[in-house]
């Protein structure tokens, strides 16, 4: 999966300058948590990013990036038992516990050990793993094998158990970054992190609903080429998938890619290329949509019928090669014909 730690520092710092009746658009982009971002917003201020929102993201990092040894949830690996989490970790640790709950165990953040151990990455061959260790690192995921205490202290029944919120930061990140442009007054705006989205309001320019992309998993490297193009306002959307990077059958020619059941601890084939979710915040959407690659298309549909707020747009492979769509009913609606 295309999930990113929270190790590199996003600048982002708005200043309240002179005050004007004429609302202009503002855009700005560059480089952040290992990825591209790009935010655009309407004011009748003159904003400008010229000094960092370093301190968030630093907070943001201290608390969750397995990168960083230091970290709140690197020394809670290791088996620190005093570490006291912040605000920032409860909040993604609550959202995951839930996502967790409502997708029957398929979006663990405790999957992590089985990753490493099958060597996931790109056009690399998954290792093989020998029943003996697979049952012995199944033992360790789970997430309802780690609670939140009264005292905000993290407790493991096994101390081997390893946390990694990779799948859902990204998007609490984006969020955290749109509630610091709404205290600052702004009503409008588009973010973008990596392909995540949150939008408020309109794109002013149009008086419309922002519009966004789901990208075609058929284009070529370099030559970007959209499946659909998606309204979106007071809301977010996540994609999760490997379509850029799936193997082929050579017998069938179905395309498809390996997901972990986090239930067997086995790498299964799957045949969904991606899925889209929307949801009203990034780090809800990014969640669900990592759940869904890894539930299938069957058991997506049927956690679907229990949801609320939540719709998606899935791109997977028929027996025969094709590419077929499914979309939620609320997701349709917000596709721009």
């Amino acid at each position: 999966m295309k999930k990113i730690s929270l190790l590199l520092l996003f600048t982002l710092t708005l200043i309240s300058c002179t005050q004007s009746t004429e609302v202009s658009s503002h855009e700005y982009t560059g480089e952040a948590l290992g990825t591209t971002y790009m935010v655009r917003y309407f004011s009748n201020n003159e904003l400008q990013f010229e000094k960092s929102l370093d301190s968030i993201m630093d907070e943001i990092n201290s608390s969750m990036s397995t990168y960083i040894t230091k970290s709140d949830i690197s020394r809670i690996n290791r088996g620190d038992t005093t570490v006291k989490v912040d605000e920032n970790f409860e909040a993604v640790f609550n959202a995951s516990n839930k996502i967790y709950k409502e997708t029957d165990g398929f979006f663990d953040p405790t999957v992590g050990v089985l990753v490493n151990a099958y060597g996931f990455g790109p056009g690399k061959p998954l290792n093989k793993l020998e029943p003996e260790t697979l049952d012995s690192l199944r033992n360790l995921v789970g997430f309802d094998k780690v609670r939140l205490t009264d005292d905000n202290k993290i407790r493991k029944e096994d101390p081997a158990v390893y946390l990694d919120f990779n799948a859902i930061a990204k998007g609490y990140t984006i969020d955290v970054i749109g509630e610091y442009l709404e205290s600052n007054n702004i009503e409008n705006y588009l973010i973008e992190l990596g392909g995540e989205l949150r939008a408020r309001g309109k794109n002013l320019e149009n008086d419309a609903e922002w519009v966004v992309g789901i990208d075609d998993p058929n284009q070529q490297e370099g030559n970007r080429k959209l499946q659909a193009k998606v309204k979106l306002s007071n809301a977010a959307m996540a994609t999760s998938g490997n379509y850029r990077k799936f193997r082929v059958d050579s017998i069938t020619g179905q395309k498809y890619v390996h997901t972990i059941n986090p239930k067997t601890g086995k790498a299964e084939r799957s045949n969904l290329l991606s899925a889209s979710v929307i949801a009203e915040n990034c780090m809800l959407a990014d969640g669900y949509a990592t759940a869904f690659m890894a539930l299938g298309l069957e058991r997506t549909q049927e956690v679907l019928n229990e949801l609320k707020g939540v719709e998606v747009y899935i791109m997977y492979s028929s027996e025969d090669g094709e590419m077929e769509v499914f979309q939620s009913t609320g997701f349709k609606k917000n596709i721009l014909e």
